[in-house]
């Protein structure tokens, strides 16, 4: 299913005219791609902007052109630095029946179980490559952490195979792992240096006792004397 834009041609040139679109509220584009020139383009800035917010960046897009429809995805949005509006925007037009690739989140679901005995839930990869036809295409890839326990990690390839896309990163990649809380760590870590130092600290008085007894002993032997 596809959500609809509507867009028109612009001269690329003169600079004015940028802005004249820029002050009435329109953003400015190219789109290009299966059986469609590289063609300038200016449409609805608010009417993006809600289509993403409301659908992700991989939505497929009917973009009104000339009075066509093309079915185009999101290749590039640049956002301005300074302000939240969009500077620029690349659409590719698509073939409907041809796999394309694209970037998809991964969202983590589930609590780990080990993170409920005082493991730490660490997420090593934030973004994934999936492949599919325009209209299958996933904002986000979601990802069981349930079963893990300390020391368990899950890697791209123990993802379960999906029906309407697949993953082209490469499986050796880790996505998630359970690891030892640093804080018990950092207090293992200190308990272990605090016996160290009560153990050496013996060991000196120890030694010291030791000392003290041998001279009280000769002072003895020679007051026998």
């Amino acid at each position: 299913m596809s959500v609809k834009l509507t867009a028109e041609k612009r001269e690329v040139r003169p600079r004015s005219l940028r802005k004249q679109l820029r002050h009435e509220g329109k953003a400015l584009g190219v789109v290009y791609g299966y059986k469609v020139e590289s063609t300038p383009i200016a449409f609805e800035e608010k009417e993006l902007l809600k289509i993403v917010r409301e659908n992700g960046e991989n939505v497929l897009i009917s973009l009104k052109l000339d009075g066509k429809n093309i079915n185009v995805l999101i290749n590039r949005r640049d956002m301005d630095v300074f302000t939240p509006t969009v500077d620029h925007v690349e659409f590719i037009a698509v073939k409907m029946d041809e796999e394309t690739e694209v970037e998809a989140d991964v969202v983590l679901v589930g609590e780990a179980a080990g993170a409920k005995v005082g493991g730490f839930l660490s997420q090593t990869l934030f973004k994934v490559t999936v492949a599919a036809t325009p209209d299958k295409l996933p904002e986000n890839v979601e990802v069981d952490v349930t079963n893990l326990e300390i020391g368990d990690s899950i890697s791209v390839a123990d993802l379960p195979e999906q029906k309407d896309f697949r993953i082209v990163t490469e499986g050796d990649i880790q996505v998630a792992a359970v690891v030892e809380s640093t804080l018990e760590q950092e207090l293992e870590e200190i308990e272990e240096a605090e016996a160290e130092a009560q153990a050496e600290a013996g060991e000196d008085n120890e030694a010291e006792a030791t000392e003290e007894s041998s001279e009280e002993a000769k002072e003895e032997n020679e007051d026998n004397k």
